[in-house]
């Protein structure tokens, strides 16, 4: 009994032994499958980022495409731009030039202005002392006139006597 024993026990040794190994190799195959589920997840992962990189680099491009055309847009806004303000500084140039000749004239004006005005002022006096010595001449030729007609009027009344007086003799 004793031997059966023994090869019992041998084979329960045996068994367990194959069993120890069975799990080992279960646990080693568990472990090679975690491994490659998470080779497996990796490479999901790889195939997603390299899906976003794809998109990145393809927005990347838009983007730049975009910038690409702003920055023309902007050469041409500030080549336009450019222009206005040549075109303002050559009408404010023109418009202070325009200013300056229009000042100098309204000041050769007022001086024209100032001159005939003391031309007008001068004539004025004049005309007021013509016309006071008209009246002056005036009134002396109405007494020289007064007086011519008085004379006259004795010239005729002599006359007329001595005419009267000469038929009498």
């Amino acid at each position: 009994m004793e031997a059966g024993f023994s090869e019992m026990r041998n084979e329960l040794q045996s068994r367990d032994a194959l069993w120890r190994r069975i799990q080992l190799e279960c646990q080693q195959l568990h472990t090679e499958l975690l491994k490659i589920s998470e080779y497996k997840d990796m490479q999901e992962i790889q195939i997603k980022h390299q899906s976003s990189c794809v998109q990145l680099t393809e927005q990347l491009e838009n983007k730049n495409t975009e910038l690409l055309l702003l920055a023309q847009s902007q050469e041409h806004q500030r080549e336009e731009l450019n222009k206005i303000r040549n075109h303002l500084y050559r009408e404010e140039k023109s418009h202070r030039s325009e200013q300056e000749r229009m000042k100098t004239e309204i000041s050769d004006l007022t001086e024209e202005l100032h001159q005939k005005e003391i031309t007008i002022a001068t004539i004025m006096e004049k005309a007021s002392l013509l016309e006071r010595q008209l009246k002056m001449e005036l009134e002396i030729k109405d007494k020289l006139l007064a007086k011519q007609q008085l004379l006259d009027f004795r010239y005729r009344v002599i006359k007329s006597e001595n005419t009267h007086l000469k038929e009498m003799v």
